[in-house]
């Protein structure tokens, strides 16, 4: 077989690889400047549990891995400031929050929220409907 022809027969395969590689998370993407590991605060455990039932999901908190930006209300991301963000890296979920928010239940619970859809977005059923975990949801729920 000629190079050109191995190339060919070869390039629908590796193309399906290389983007299956891509979203994978084979590298982590960077966390935000200034995180910093933390352990889940106990309080979390409550919070994940409450969560898991708004949303009749389960899942892990013990999965997750925890940042924190001390001493920041915001920081900085790739699709801009933002208080608290989860992603999927890998098989790993992870959460960075701002460091003035690390006691706020509703930014803790709207990322562990993240965590059971698997999933970034916001659908209203889950975020407004059942577990009112946004600003405006939030407030309504606590009436």
């Amino acid at each position: 077989m000629r190079p050109a022809s191995i190339h060919r027969k070869f390039a629908p395969a590796l193309a399906i690889w290389l983007v299956a590689a891509s979203c994978t998370g084979l590298e982590p993407s960077a966390l935000p400047d200034g995180a910093v590991p933390m352990a889940a605060p106990a309080q979390y455990s409550e919070w994940y549990a409450r969560t898991e039932a708004c949303a009749e999901l389960s899942g892990a908190l013990e999965g997750i891995e925890w940042y924190v930006v001390p001493d920041v209300a915001t920081f900085e991301t790739s699709i801009g400031e933002k208080v608290g963000l989860w992603e999927r890296v890998g098989d790993v979920s992870r959460i960075t929050i701002a460091g003035y928010y690390v006691e706020n239940e509703m930014v803790v619970r709207h990322e562990m929220l993240h965590d059971l859809l698997e999933r970034t977005g916001h659908p209203p059923e889950y975020f407004v409907n059942r577990c009112h975990l946004t600003w405006e949801s939030w407030d309504a729920a606590e009436s």
